[in-house]
């Protein structure tokens, strides 16, 4: 398949996460009487990938992240050469998003872009005021066990056709994990939408949405290269 249309794939795939996840989150997550809540908040941002994994895992790999994409590199799985590519798409995918997604809510009466529209963040922007040490323990962590599970569930020698609902639910279950910690990243192309939108203070917490995922994903990548190679 051509890097160009794999690019593409990546930024639809990607556009479409963000636009599932942080979308539930800014629109539907407290709405008045049927918020869907952090569970189905949660539960979006794992319907994202288990969806884009079925229709475009065969075109594109369905990373979605560069953080994954980085990771994969780091597990022996994907090119470093195409590393720039995808990531560029990701990004891409990851800003039309948040911004589809501000232009809608600020269609609705009383909207305040203050409320951070789902970015990630810590100390007195993460949710429940966990410390920056506490966001980047949880961003690496959750972030390995991510590739540790993709690399596994998507192994010529694991059961076919089930990775999509492996990845996915296990990117459900790092959001009910860590929401209140960061609002959850483990994926600097989600991060870096939303953050660009609201400025200021977003910003300036970025750096860690990148720099703890990626490192999370290079344990996690090259802990199953080690795990997984048969002696």
């Amino acid at each position: 398949m051509p890097l160009s249309k794999r690019m593409a794939a990546e930024l639809i795939g990607t556009f479409w996460l963000v636009l599932g996840g942080c979308g539930s989150a800014v629109l539907a997550a407290a709405f008045p009487d049927v918020g869907i809540g952090l569970l189905g908040v949660s539960f979006a941002f794992g319907l994202t990938v288990l969806t884009m994994a079925f229709a475009i895992g065969h075109i594109s790999g369905c990373h979605l992240n560069p953080a994954v994409s980085v990771g994969l590199v780091a597990g022996g799985r994907f090119p470093a050469k195409e590393l720039p590519a995808y990531i560029a798409a990701q990004v891409i995918g990851g800003i039309l998003a948040a911004a589809l997604i501000y232009f809608i809510a600020s269609g609705k009466a009383g909207f305040d872009l203050s409320g951070g529209l789902a970015s990630n963040g810590y100390g007195e922007h993460s949710p429940g005021g966990y410390s920056l040490a506490a966001g980047l323990a949880s961003e690496v962590v959750m972030t390995a066990m991510f590739l540790l599970i993709i690399m596994g569930a998507t192994d010529k020698r694991a059961p076919a056709g089930f990775a999509p609902i492996a990845i996915g639910l296990t990117l459900t279950l790092i959001h009910l994990i860590s929401i209140p910690v960061t609002n959850t990243s483990v994926n600097p192309a989600r991060s870096t939408g939303p953050a660009l939108i609201v400025g200021g203070w977003a910003i300036q917490q970025l750096w860690m949405f990148w720099v703890a995922p990626i490192i999370g994903a290079i344990i996690g990548g090259g802990l199953y290269r080690w795990l997984g190679k048969e002696d």
